[in-house]
């Protein structure tokens, strides 16, 4: 916020207030404070006409870094990453069990949105860890819904939700279905 907003209608009233703003900004640290281009001040009015000249104000001081308030971390909420490969493997191979499945058939692509965050929070209430979410493969390959379920597990409506997730094992859908690992509550 330290550079004025660029545009062919940026008066020259409109370049002395960013001035302005930008006086009263304490850039993060590490950080130089970028020169801000004043715009000249207007013609001084003529003696006696027009209101009086306010006083300028003087700029805050800031605040020294040691008397600031430390910054409050926030709790993780990462995008989910791919299943490695391993995790992959069990699951494909039954060792780790799919504990629910959930198709998509028949969904329009919002209510399937809607659907797979409400199957996959319930999931996770209920413990579980890996479940199979069927999408189906589209028609000639290229599905609506398919296209859009990694973006759907990577949005925030389900970071706190979904660790992992990855294209399932041929005997379980293949391409047309996700591997999806949950995170505990």
């Amino acid at each position: 916020m330290s550079r004025p907003p660029r545009g062919p209608g940026l008066s020259a009233e409109d370049r002395r207030l960013w001035a302005r703003v930008a006086r009263t900004l304490t850039p993060a640290p590490g950080r130089a404070v970028p020169p801000v281009e004043e715009a000249p001040a207007a013609a001084a009015p003529r003696k006696g006409v027009g209101k009086p000249a306010l006083p300028a104000t003087a700029p805050k001081p800031s605040v020294p870094p040691e008397l600031r308030p430390a910054p409050v971390p926030l709790p993780s909420r990462a995008a989910p990453d791919v299943l490695e490969p391993r995790r992959q493997r069990r699951l494909a191979r039954e060792r780790d069990p799919i504990e629910g499945r959930f198709d998509l058939h028949g969904f329009g692509r919002f209510q399937a949105e809607d659907e797979l965050v409400g199957f996959l929070t319930r999931a996770q209430a209920r413990g579980l860890t890996a479940v199979l979410v069927i999408t189906g493969q589209g028609r000639r390959g290229g599905g609506v819904i398919r296209a859009s379920a990694a973006e759907w597990l990577q949005g925030p409506r389900l970071r706190g939700v979904v660790s992992g997730f990855s294209s399932a094992h041929r005997r379980h859908g293949g391409e047309g279905a996700l591997y999806v690992t949950l995170k505990k509550r």
